[in-house]
């Protein structure tokens, strides 16, 4: 298998666009080796020559564009470094980047990073991320993008290495290459002085590694930077001597200069990530059972107590649970107010050792409760996430997608005893699993053991590899080979024929691990899960994938089940509160569903063979291919027209004057701005482009779709009457040019489509004899293909309810995910085909030969009120199915309008 890329998702591409647009009017910087005479050190470093004020106008018309309040002042990271010279004070810009989890992060980074390159020749980049795991994933997607990229930047070369200290050499690699260098670091790796990357070494004949990638004057790459907001870490991202920091998470805890923010409820809308339904599995009629949990202590400086759950009798006769604060000699019998409590009287609270213990023995740990039968509880968890993984693969195993499981526990021990024998959660799957498996035969024949694998991250590590004492031990090898399926094998891991498909773990795995396949995520814990429910759903959010590596865009396979220790009501409750927390009220996630609130839809068979679905299919079925007719001569008039009014700024060199006055308490100084002075830079710099390397300029700057011929290119340099100017500032020039031709072009791209008819059809038997759904998402049919319609907005439910009851509506169909039209931007998916039979005004057929209809379903007809990329598939469709197949195609916002 190999994981396939799509190169053209908008969210993606309008991320990239936000961070190169910060450094507009930089100048494109060439690779040059450099020699301090001061240090001694050679390196290819980067450059930055903006202003503070240049950055700060820069950034807020990137967040003008993204749909940002802007920003008042840029934000930088201040502090000192020690240098080959000393310590000096360096200061740094940064810049957030906010991506709902599963949307493709680490690979909108790397991208942009490549584009930084060919835009502006930045070159060195050093990867930081907080863990081993988010590591180990940076590696595995620079590695399965590196054809991908090639394609997209034109084999541009670049290198990647993982900083490691028994290997030295990598570093000078780093500072003195002339290529681009991605430097992947963990924090732990130079947040502290005895790091060997802050001692001289004769390894590097006496320099230190820390200097060498000072010299760079590296971009940084925060991966998850709210894990970086310790002094201690920032003081080490100080040390890296930084030009600038680029910080991405779905999470951040302090978001510098946001210029670009993709929210949980947008991914969710635009159907970029899974959706979520949540099985809570509790305990009932429980109340009347001593219940305790330890979940916290505060102090102060004449007291400590300890924050303890139990359930409390109310006035009103009710048992509920409460959190009441004890200290040493106090009785839980009347903080409860239930006889059942009186033996419990604290006798110590250890805060160091986070424990509290009372005087009938009974001890209990932070986070652990006493009362609620555990065991039965992580039972029916596990059988209920192993039942729906069974039932999972069986529907999805057709169409090529391996399903994957992903248990948290927070306890090794409960997986893995001290002496290697099974721990209770291990014993409980491997009795579920054996249970179940015979209701399925392609189950029946497998072992516990050969599904299921356990990352618990325990082994010492060296250079981040796994490390045994006893590396013959079969335990051992056993750890190794799960390390390196989970953490460095995806596409084995999601093969059929890899049988490993129930993952065990605990917080390793909690942050910057993901895999496209976890279909259910089960969370195994003593108490109420304390992880965030946004990190734990982050694990299993990403589209699934096929046999093929192809990404599945069906809303019907993307559901992501959570198996939680709770309600569903508290599950949805604090995972909403937590979005709130972090993004505020504005933003709130869409609210995860019940996953016991499902229902299976079924396709009605003999539906296929009426001859009216058959007609309609024989229309609608079949395949075509496009191809785009570009005007050149037009294209080029209109760009040269454009370019002609275009405001195309020279550049200048700003000589300011300040006069420094005595304050007025006769303590210090004030500088008073009195004037400046704008001088000509090129008269100064002496350096200008010819029209040849403008011209390459150009095509670097244009990707496909929207690459243009040389030859075309050249005629609108050379036609154009402003060379002068463009020579003057090429790179203003280009970003101008190359914005207006994108314009233009997309126009002629949808004008200029013709779509001609394949001999390949869709098939009849693609569709899904049932799949399953919310219930909430249905609308009962007798007149579609299933017995029940999903739909997902309520524009679409009230089209289906209105077309059930319309009685010249013969039958509709919501066409699956897999009938698409191919785009130049995508694949488009149209909603409905219909099939009418005319009636007159009295209801009565009028004898006229049915209509087959398709139609797409939006808020208005009125295309510019879309998103672009919207309006462009619809007008696309509308090609494809009016003009190739001879269909009638219309958008239309309720059923009234569907008639031609």
């Amino acid at each position: 298998m190999k994981l396939h890329f799509d190169a053209n998702q908008d969210y993606q591409l309008a991320a990239i666009a936000a961070v190169v647009r910060l450094f507009e009017g930089q100048a494109r910087v060439g690779a040059g080796l450099e020699l301090s005479l001061t240090t001694g050190i050679a390196a290819v470093p980067n450059r930055l020559d903006l202003s503070p004020e240049d950055l700060l106008a820069n950034l807020q018309a990137a967040q003008k564009i993204s749909g940002l309040a802007p920003d008042p002042a840029l934000r930088t990271i201040t502090g000192d470094c020690t240098t080959t010279d000393g310590t000096r004070t360096v200061s740094f810009p940064n810049f957030s980047v906010e991506m709902e989890t599963g949307t493709g992060k680490t690979y909108v980074y790397l991208r942009t990073a490549l584009e930084l390159h060919r835009v502006y020749g930045l070159r060195k980049v050093i990867v930081v991320v907080p863990s081993v795991a988010i590591r180990e994933g940076v590696l595995k997607t620079l590695a399965m993008t590196r054809e991908h990229f090639a394609g997209l930047f034109d084999n541009a070369p670049y290198r990647y290495s993982v900083y490691d200290s028994d290997n030295l050499s990598q570093v000078r690699q780093f500072a003195m290459s002339d290529g681009v260098e991605f430097l992947v670091m963990t924090i732990d790796s130079f947040n502290k002085a005895t790091n060997i990357i802050h001692q001289s070494t004769d390894r590097l004949q006496g320099e230190t590694p820390i200097h060498l990638l000072q010299a760079t004057r590296p971009v940084l790459i925060l991966d998850e930077p709210q894990n970086f907001e310790s002094d201690l870490r920032v003081r080490a991202l100080v040390q890296l001597r930084p030009l600038l920091a680029l910080r991405y998470s779905a999470t951040h805890r302090n978001p510098y200069n946001v210029v670009y923010r993709l929210t949980p409820y947008e991914a969710y809308r635009q159907g970029l990530v899974k959706k979520v339904e949540v099985a809570g599995v509790t305990e009932r009629a429980s109340e009347n059972r001593v219940f305790l949990r330890l979940d916290g202590f505060r102090t102060s400086a004449r007291t400590i107590a300890a924050r303890i759950a139990v359930h409390r009798l109310l006035a009103t006769g009710q048992v509920k649970e409460a959190v009441v604060t004890v200290t040493a000699g106090e009785s839980l019998e009347a903080k409860a107010n239930r006889s059942e409590y009186g033996p419990y009287v604290v006798e110590e609270i250890d805060v160091s050792g986070r424990r509290v213990r009372f005087s009938n023995r009974i001890e209990i740990n932070q986070g652990e409760a006493v009362g609620p039968d555990r065991e039965r509880i992580f039972a029916e968890q596990i059988r209920y996430t192993i039942e729906r993984h069974l039932r999972r693969q069986h529907l999805l195993r057709a169409r090529g997608i391996k399903v994957l499981s992903l248990f948290f526990i927070d306890q090794v021990a409960n997986y893995r005893g001290p002496d290697g024998r099974p721990g209770l959660i291990r014993q409980l799957f491997d009795r579920a699993f054996d249970d179940l498996k015979g209701q399925h035969d392609e189950w029946r024949d497998l072992q516990p053991e050969a599904v299921q694998a356990a990352y618990f991250a325990q082994s010492r590590r060296k250079g981040g590899d796994l490390v045994y004492e006893d590396s013959t031990s079969g335990e051992a090898r056993k750890d190794q080979e799960a390390y390196d399926l989970i953490m460095r094998d995806k596409e084995r891991l999601l093969s059929f024929e890899e049988p490993t498909c129930f993952i065990f773990s605990h917080s390793a795995l909690r942050e910057g691990w993901d895999n496209p396949n976890i279909f259910q995520i089960c969370t195994l814990n003593q108490s109420v899960s304390e992880t965030r429910k946004r990190q734990e759903i982050g694990r299993g959010v990403r589209l699934a994938v096929d046999q093929s590596g192809q990404r599945v865009r069906d809303d019907m396979v993307n559901v992501l089940t959570v198996a939680a220790n709770q309600s569903y009501e508290a599950y949805c409750r604090d995972y909403q509160a937590e979005v709130e927390a972090e993004l505020g009220s504005a933003e709130r996630s869409p609210k995860p569903r019940n996953a016991r609130d499902t229902t299976t839809v079924r396709l009605r068979k003999e539906f296929q063979l009426r001859p009216e679905f058959k007609e309609l299919w024989q229309r609608i079925a079949r395949k075509t291919r496009y191809a785009v007719h570009i005007d050149s001569s037009r294209l080029i008039d209109e760009v040269l027209t454009d370019l002609a009014s275009a405001a195309i700024e020279p550049p200048r060199i700003v000589v300011s004057t300040g006069a420094m006055t005595v304050t007025t308490d006769g303590k210090g100084f004030d500088v008073r701005h009195v004037g400046e002075r704008l001088g000509d830079y090129a008269s100064h710099h002496g350096q200008r482009r010819n029209v040849l390397a403008l011209m390459e300029d150009l095509m670097e700057r244009t990707t496909p779709p929207m690459r243009l011929t040389r030859r075309t290119m050249a005629a609108i340099v050379q036609g154009c009457d402003r060379q002068a100017e463009a020579l003057r500032n090429p790179h203003e020039f280009a970003t101008v040019c190359v914005r207006l031709i994108k314009s233009r072009l997309r126009q002629q791209l949808v004008d200029g489509i013709r779509y001609e008819k394949l001999d390949e059809w869709f098939r009849m038997e693609q569709f899904a004899l049932e799949f399953q759904t919310w219930k909430d998402l249905l609308v009962p049919s007798e007149h579609s293909a299933y017995d029940h319609v999903a739909v997902d907005s309520a524009v679409e439910r009230r089209f289906a309810e209105d077309l059930e009851r319309r009685d010249d509506v013969k039958l509709f169909i919501k066409l699956p995910t897999w009938f698409v039209v191919p785009t130049p931007i995508g694949d488009y998916n149209p909603d409905w085909a219909v099939v009418v039979e005319p009636r007159d005004a009295f209801g009565q057929p009028t004898g006229d030969e049915r209509l087959y209809l398709v139609r797409e379903t939006k808020d208005t007809t009125d295309l510019t009120g879309l998103r672009p990329e919207e309006a462009m598939k619809v007008r696309c469709g509308e090609r494809h199915f009016h003009e190739a197949l001879g269909v009638s195609y219309r958008v239309v916002t309720s059923a009234a309008e569907i008639l031609p």
